[in-house]
């Protein structure tokens, strides 16, 4: 009776390694013909958008007026990057409202945007009334030659 039990459960690892080994191999072929990577293809047209950025000249700090307009024509520029960012990245809304007695208390809705611009060029910058403007733009063409050069692509 002992001697049946060892045939038995050498028989038994044997073929669990077996199938072990059967499974590893072919689990190594399945996953290098599921991963397959064709990189980006070059689209037929490249867009190129467009931001402007505002802000207003007498609400900057500063003590005289020729630094309230470098501060605003600062403040311009960081927000027409800001606004081209949301248009590559999207924007993320976070909303919340709280409510006693079926009456709503306090309302708070935040946007946020995060991203890296890479190529994006100042188009113009001018004073307009106490606003100062700037003007971007993102050349998608330029944006896929940057990724191209980097070998991203």
């Amino acid at each position: 009776m002992n001697k049946w039990l060892q045939t038995i459960v050498v028989t038994v690892g044997l073929l669990s390694l077996i199938g072990c080994s059967n499974f590893l191999s072919s689990s190594t072929v399945s996953r290098s013909l599921l991963y397959v990577d064709d990189g980006v293809s070059e689209p037929e047209h490249f867009p190129i958008l467009h931001a402007t950025g505002y802000a207003v000249i007498s609400q900057q700090r500063g003590p005289s007026a020729t630094q309230k307009t470098l501060q605003a024509m600062r403040a311009s520029k960081v927000e027409a990057y800001r606004e081209l960012t949301e248009q590559v990245y999207g924007v993320y809304i976070q909303g919340a409202s709280a409510q006693a007695r079926s009456i709503e208390r306090n309302d708070n809705v935040s946007a946020e945007v995060d991203g890296i611009l890479q190529g994006a060029r100042v188009i113009r910058q001018y004073p307009l009334a106490d606003t100062y403007v700037t003007e971007v733009e993102l050349d998608t063409q330029v944006l896929y030659d940057l990724y191209q050069l980097r070998g991203a692509l």
